[in-house]
């Protein structure tokens, strides 16, 4: 499993929830968007939508073709679309998000906190590799 922590400095999550997403589906996998959140749900869902004048098609969860969303939007982590990987973008850590291949965490100063404490808490297990990212000058940027 990998967890990608993403530190959100000058773009909101349903900024870049878009640029995960076009990555994920790039790679022939679907993605769910978790947050608790149901106005940033919205946003986002938005986002994919008119994202530079193209679309990455994305249902709500709750709906009669969950199954077939390539991105699924939900408060929970039950992955009706079969996804893989998983974004977390309210940055809450969930347990259930280590049942997944890939885990983007998403957060901000509100959140920074968490986000250490999961970091931490991920540290030296088996099976498991962290990277943080942080963005500069536009730029997501790899930490050392």
């Amino acid at each position: 499993m990998k967890v990608d922590f993403y530190q959100l400095s000058r773009d909101p999550a349903e900024q870049v929830v878009p640029l995960l997403a076009r990555n994920t589906l790039g790679l022939g996998q679907r993605l769910l968007v978790v947050s608790e959140d149901k106005d940033q749900l919205g946003r986002i869902g938005d986002a994919l939508w008119a994202r530079d004048g193209t679309f990455l098609a994305n249902g709500q969860a709750g709906g009669d073709h969950d199954a077939r969303q390539p991105v699924l939007l939900s408060a929970g982590t039950e992955p009706a679309n079969g996804a893989r990987y998983v974004v977390l973008a309210d940055g809450k850590w969930r347990a259930e998000a280590e049942a997944f291949d890939r885990v983007f965490l998403l957060f901000d100063g509100s959140t920074i906190d968490d986000a250490r404490g999961t970091w931490r808490s991920l540290d030296g297990r088996d099976g498991l590799e962290r990277a943080y990212w942080r963005q500069e000058g536009g730029k997501w940027i790899k930490a050392a």
